[in-house]
């Protein structure tokens, strides 16, 4: 399989499987995204969606966390990772939206970088999920992801992974493809212990062909479920497809 044969089965199998997949983060506005994500850095989606509620309830808009103070956002994340920097970040972000943006979220990856505690990633969220812009934004699971399955090759940084996938993903579809990324290494292609016997992508992926062998890959596998967005509908996801992979299992022997 070509490197470009293989990008097509993947995006093929994803569209039609799970063509609206989103961003599990939970949010209103893109000044709540804004918050989500930059509290999601090196953290969980769910710890994230259970700690945004009271801090959007307390600080319902920029202008109002503009004018926190350290110890009083602080109690509000302390369960985050890191919440030292992300309060002064959260604070000081407020407050450039304030005096250089007018309060809004301006959607451009240079304007957005300007923020403290955005980064090119976060702004290529931002930018992706608000304004469905061709911009991919490469956390560990993609970069992780991409790599196994050999979209990318030998890329060494999040950079380099982001310009090989650019390259080959259609720009109308660089949105949602970034999701289905994220969400296939979150639940599946995990990085530990990769559930490779629940994958749906075992015909185009490097890392099965190398671990189990291409005639090791299951025809049957490819009817599996691929994990929709929201926690409580992956959760649900993930036990369809346990199930459905013991079942092809007791076919076999």
């Amino acid at each position: 399989m070509t490197r470009k044969e293989r990008f097509q089965f993947v995006l093929d199998y994803f569209s039609k499987h799970n063509p609206d997949a989103e961003t599990e983060l939970l949010y209103d506005s893109p000044y709540q995204l804004l918050v989500a994500v930059i509290l999601s850095a090196q953290c969980t989606d769910k710890r994230v969606n259970m700690t945004t509620p009271a801090i959007f309830e307390r600080y319902p808009e920029p202008a109002t966390l503009a004018k926190a103070s350290f110890d009083e956002l602080f109690p509000y994340i302390r369960s985050i990772s890191y919440p030292n920097n992300k309060t002064r970040h959260l604070i000081g972000m407020a407050q450039m939206l304030m005096t250089k943006f007018g309060g809004q979220v301006p959607l451009t990856v240079d304007e957005l970088v300007e923020l403290p505690g955005v980064g090119r990633k976060t702004a290529n969220v931002i930018t992706s999920v608000v304004d469905n812009q061709p911009n991919m934004a490469v956390d560990t699971h993609v970069f992780r992801t991409s790599a196994r399955i050999g979209l990318t090759v030998n890329a060494k940084t999040p950079l380099a992974t982001e310009k090989q996938l650019l390259e080959f993903i259609p720009r109308e579809m660089v949105h949602v493809a970034h999701h289905w990324l994220i969400l296939h290494g979150r639940y599946i292609c995990v990085a530990r212990s990769p559930k490779c016997a629940e994958c749906a992508l075992q015909q185009a992926c490097k890392y099965f062909e190398k671990h189990y062998g291409a005639a090791a890959a299951h025809p049957q596998i490819e009817k599996l479920p691929v994990l929709k967005t929201r926690g409580r509908t992956a959760a649900k996801a993930v036990t369809k497809a346990k199930s459905a992979a013991k079942r092809v299992t007791k076919k076999k022997t």
